[in-house]
């Protein structure tokens, strides 16, 4: 167990007392377990869940914090091998002292549960079914119960608005997360494989002691929102999308995407459409304001994505309209983006209930369907600001809207996907774009790639 890590303890102390008073009710939550890779004893690294790290800080296997009239983490004692295989153990009362939390054997958490404590599912079901034995009830993974709805409002109303700590973690993964980047660009030329631009981001944060926030998406086929292929070839015509973001020590998350061009420069479609999303980015950002609804963050890069594609000739028709009228979403059908925290998607185990505000739901409107965030923005809130233009073959294959030029098209036949994407912290006098030093202009980029 990595006690190097430093951890806030009057912060941490701070979220629990707010969580408790909030949620009214004794509540249990989870760290989770090591998963298996292929067996048993081959697990994938251990990462706490996010609820637990959240109010503990730390990420400790197999242990669960109890909010009641005396807060502790109650963790397995170590086994009699652990010394053989992982080193000596950290004592309880270090663990305590590191955490500023008593810390008590796991067999003594069960007499302290009664039927209204409240817990929150986690996406393993491991840990669900750990949880339902604890507990004598259901817990199922991504459904929250009615006796757990309070605790999740306490989280979500938590969660949503970071602390002077949680920022600090959202700068580290910021700058870590601006190194990849950089890495990339300097590594990318025809003739390698994505593969080994990808490896030269993840080296930048293995030398920070991290890891991605999700899988990394390093590929000249833009148009595949989640391609995690990394085997293709890069040519010199491509244009090479990067979606790489650093995981903190602390589970801070960064999200970034960039897209730039393999041989160095943007060139004719490329560089046209390029300017279309990055105008439609910076019209989002500036409309990322305290007290914006975030779906009309989400519109003003739809409208500034459109305006750019009525001026290519690549639509036809009132802007206004072609908005309304979700036309646009043929070549830009995801959100503008989401909340951001220790999750990269944060929250989103809870579903709609912590990404949308209540008495609202999402829409089936082809355009806004996918949108992840529909809430007012305050101050201290994050989000990711990623608008795209994608050539989507199978999406294509159904428009038969005659608003969208075919022939014209055609032109930039070459432009798969372009997303641009930057995460941005809601401040008191307006935001503050965290990942700003990672290039985005065309000559920023251009002075960078092959360097």
């Amino acid at each position: 167990m990595d006690t190097t890590l430093e951890i806030d303890r009057e912060a941490l102390a701070a979220r629990r007392a707010r969580v408790a008073a909030h949620c009214g009710r004794p509540a249990l939550i989870a760290a989770g377990a090591p998963l298996p890779r292929t067996y048993t004893a081959n697990t994938w690294p251990f990462r706490a869940h996010s609820h637990f790290l959240y109010l503990v800080g730390a990420h400790l296997p197999g242990a669960y914090l109890l909010l009641d009239d005396d807060p502790a983490v109650y963790a397995p004692e170590p086994h009699a091998d652990d010394a053989l295989w992982h080193g000596a153990a950290t004592t309880f009362g270090d663990l305590a002292l590191w955490l500023g939390l008593p810390v008590r054997p796991l067999h003594f958490l069960e007499e302290r549960l009664g039927p209204m404590t409240a817990t929150l599912p986690p996406a393993d079901p491991r840990t669900c079914d750990a949880l339902a034995a604890l507990l004598g009830r259901p817990v199922r993974p991504e459904t929250v119960a009615h006796v757990d709805e309070a605790l999740a409002d306490a989280i979500i109303g938590a969660r949503l608005v970071h602390d002077a700590y949680a920022q600090r973690g959202l700068r580290e993964a910021a700058e870590a997360t601006a190194a990849a980047h950089l890495a990339g660009m300097r590594a990318t030329h025809a003739g390698v494989r994505a593969w080994t631009v990808k490896a030269a981001m993840e080296a930048e944060l293995a030398r920070r002691g991290m890891g991605t926030a999700y899988g990394s998406i390093v590929t000249p086929h833009g148009e595949v929102l989640h391609d995690e292929a990394h085997h293709h070839l890069l040519h010199d015509g491509d244009l090479l999308l990067a979606d790489v973001g650093a995981e903190t020590r602390g589970g801070w998350a960064g999200d970034v995407t960039r897209t730039w061009p393999v041989r160095g420069r943007f060139e004719g479609a490329q560089k046209a459409i390029y300017e279309v999303v990055l105008a439609a980015q910076a019209a989002a950002i500036d409309a990322a304001q305290p007290g914006v609804r975030y779906r009309d963050v989400h519109l003003a890069a739809a409208r500034a994505l459109t305006e750019g594609l009525v001026a290519l000739g690549i639509l036809r028709g009132d802007v206004e309209t072609l908005v309304a009228e979700d036309v646009y979403a043929w070549f830009f059908p995801h959100g503008v983006g989401h909340l951001i925290g220790l999750d990269v998607h944060d929250m989103e185990d809870l579903g709609d209930r912590a990404g949308y505000a209540p008495g609202l739901a999402r829409s089936d409107r082809p355009s806004l369907r996918y949108l992840r965030l529909d809430r007012d923005l305050a101050p201290g809130m994050a989000v990711t600001i990623e608008p795209g233009f994608y050539q989507v073959p199978a999406l294509l294959a159904r428009c038969a809207d005659p608003r969208v030029d075919r022939g014209r098209l055609e032109a930039f036949g070459s432009v798969r996907g372009v997303r641009i994407e930057d995460d941005v912290l809601i401040t008191a006098q307006g935001n503050e774009v965290l990942t700003r030093a990672i290039p985005k202009t065309i000559a920023e980029v251009e002075a960078t790639v092959g360097g």
